[in-house]
């Protein structure tokens, strides 16, 4: 985690400033005042509500089958726990569709820094809308499958760039306007869906600000990943104390365009994640806003369960339970786990020093060598007359089974040789034919 920068002297001072100049109409000697559409949302009527099909974002679908998202970040079992009634997230993008039935109620008039006059509870693009969606979206009233972590949670949106379909950025200057809109809103949890790529005085100032008026502020770390677009450091994410966000796949790989580097604090779903459309219905989105806006729900969570934790214990504890991920400078300790930062326990990670112990006295060397030696030799005399004893008495028992005994075997009888050799014996000899004799003839 990027560990928090002092806070400058003239913090305070240039936050009523910028208040008082560019959130409020009233005269420069005034106290700076809220305006009034920044917290109610009036009833609008029917035509001054998104109109999709107009130049602006198409209405999505009816429904989709199945949130790959919601089954990661076990959703389910994260609203049987705390669904982040209380709390408000600011979403600092192109505004939020007030007319979406399945964020109802839960949004309010917000502002635009852009124009400096206004709410933002329209949003021609859509963008901002679908970073609500995973927020807040209820799973009534539509799709379930679409609808958000922090279902309990309030949105405050506050548009940093141009509700532009063809494409827009903000600049440091609406960035550093709408972080402090949100302070003064008394938002618990600061979402920025698009990223700067300019270190800006007025923008770290404002970051300052709002960590030190006790607001976590969740940061999307772009998506220029690409060799092409050549990884520029971002900004907000790369401030200290601010959480950066990449962005990951239903494979736990990263998104392309998904930035790297140490602003990388976790990763979270963005990728064909299923979330609300402004107008009506839902779309599948992706890109770093919207794992800036799950993590931006997991730190709302936190919140409304533990309304005394600070802007660095809610960081260090989404940072410290985050599931396992492959090292590298693109994910960050993980990805955000809202059930483990609900239900873990965080223990005193304060070195404790262990008591003194007396060094144990180093053994003689030389003896002990010598004692060794004198054992192994012993050891291996012993068992080799053991062996000999056991091998003679095997011996000895084989013995007694066939009645042997000990003593000097007797000569062996010779007879004595003729002196003189008999007469030879023909053995191949034919003996001669016998003649019949004449007595017998008649």
């Amino acid at each position: 985690m990027k560990s928090a920068a002092p806070l400058r002297p003239s913090i305070i001072a240039t936050f009523s400033a910028v208040a008082a100049l560019l959130l409020t109409a009233t005269p420069a000697s005034a106290a700076p005042a809220l305006p009034a559409p920044l917290l109610a949302a009036p009833a609008l009527p029917a035509r001054l509500l998104a109109a999709p099909g107009q130049n602006c974002a198409q209405p999505g679908r009816d429904r989709v089958s199945g949130s790959w998202a919601r089954v990661m970040l076990q959703a389910d079992a994260v609203r049987a726990l705390e669904d982040g009634g209380g709390t408000r997230v600011a979403v600092l993008s192109t505004g939020v569709d007030r007319g979406q039935p399945q964020l109802d109620d839960r949004v309010l008039a917000g502002a635009d820094t852009v124009d400096n006059a206004g709410g933002a509870d329209q949003d021609c693009t859509g963008t901002g809308t679908q970073v609500a969606g995973v927020v807040s979206g209820r799973p009534d009233g539509g799709d379930g499958d679409a609808a958000g972590l922090s279902p309990g949670a309030t949105i405050l949106p506050v548009r940093v760039m141009p509700d532009d379909p063809a494409g827009s950025e903000p600049t440091p200057g609406s960035l550093a306007r709408g972080i402090l809109t949100a302070v003064q809103a008394d938002a618990d949890v600061v979402v920025v869906a698009a990223p700067v790529y300019r270190d800006d005085p007025a923008l770290e100032s404002a970051v300052e600000t709002a960590l030190a008026q006790d607001v976590v502020i969740v940061a999307a770390a772009g998506d220029r990943g690409s060799r092409d677009d050549g990884n520029p450091d971002p900004y907000p994410a790369s401030y200290p104390g601010v959480l950066g966000v990449g962005a990951i796949d239903q494979n736990g790989r990263i998104s392309p365009g998904s930035q790297f580097g140490k602003y990388v604090d976790l990763v979270a779903p963005g990728a064909a994640v299923p979330t609300l459309q402004t107008g009506r219905g839902v779309v599948e989105a992706g890109g770093t806003a919207i794992a800036a806006g799950f993590t931006g729900a997991a730190a709302a969570l936190l919140r409304a369960r533990n309304p005394g934790l600070s802007p660095a214990e809610v960081t260090r504890r989404l940072i410290a339970t985050a599931s396992p991920a492959p090292t590298g400078p693109a994910f960050g300790a993980g990805v955000v786990s809202p059930y483990a930062a609900l239900t873990a326990r965080m223990v005193d990670t304060d070195a404790r020093g262990l008591p003194a112990l007396e060094p144990a006295a180093i053994p003689d060397g030389t003896a002990e060598a010598r004692r060794r030696a004198i054992a192994v030799t012993a050891a291996v005399i012993t068992a080799a007359l053991v062996t000999a004893l056991l091998l003679v008495a095997a011996a000895i028992r084989r013995s007694r089974r066939r009645t042997w005994r000990p003593g000097i075997s007797p000569r062996l009888h010779t007879p004595p040789e003729p002196l003189e050799p008999g007469p030879p014996i023909m053995l191949l000899d034919t003996p001669p034919a016998t003649r019949p004799s004449t007595a017998s003839r008649p």
